[in-house]
């Protein structure tokens, strides 16, 4: 390696890299020395928010099922039902909540509990009732279970079909919107041990350049 070569690498960029990773570093090992009940609801509590998210789309489908008048395919509808919100719900907290706060990306409180009541809502509320307009409407083709309109008044039919099943699930939606306020506000005061521990075991004026 030239020297020309040796003094790109000094830049700004690559340290910025390196002092990151070893933030990261060390966030990971004071979360490994909090007590057990922190790390369960760091690396668990998501999994509540996401079964949430599988009874709201178990609820809203059966709701559907009942307006149209489906009888067949019950467990084929319910799985999907179950499954997808909860896959959806505990992969996009994480991404969005609970990873950019443990990795360091994330430092305002509001924007936390912002993102995790909006992925309650979305994801863990809405999204399950709107998955199972399309898996019932195609049973409900299939099976004849009950009269469907044509493609100029589709639009009309499922808002008139939808908008019951969104009063009843309200409950469900505010519910969902509460567990991701909660768990975001925990996994962020979680957060704050852990930097008050940096504190109290770093140089402050490395923590400063870090800040």
């Amino acid at each position: 390696m030239t020297g020309k070569e040796f003094l790109e690498l000094d830049t700004p960029q690559p340290r910025l890299y390196l002092e990151r990773f070893q933030r990261m570093e060390l966030i990971q090992k004071i979360f490994n020395e909090l007590p057990k009940a922190d790390q369960n609801l760091c690396n668990h509590g998501s999994y509540f928010l996401a079964a949430n998210a599988s009874l709201c789309g178990l609820a809203g489908n059966n709701f559907f099922r009942k307006i149209l008048h489906i009888r067949r395919a019950a467990i084929i509808t319910a799985v999907p039902m179950a499954v997808l919100p909860f896959i959806s719900t505990a992969a996009v907290y994480e991404a969005f909540v609970r990873q950019p706060l443990f990795s360091g990306e994330l430092n305002c409180e509001v924007c936390a509990v912002v993102r995790g009541g909006l992925v309650g809502a979305v994801v863990g509320g809405l999204y399950p009732i709107f998955l199972a307009i399309p898996l019932n409407g195609s049973l409900a083709a299939r099976y004849s279970s009950s009269p469907l309109p044509g493609k100029e008044n589709l639009l009309r039919f499922w808002l008139s079909i939808a908008q019951p099943v969104f009063r009843k699930m309200s409950w469900g939606v505010l519910v969902q919107v509460l567990t991701g306020l909660y768990l975001a506000t925990k996994h962020h005061g979680i957060y704050v041990k852990i930097l008050q521990q940096m504190n109290s075991s770093r140089d402050p004026e490395e923590l400063q350049g870090w800040s």
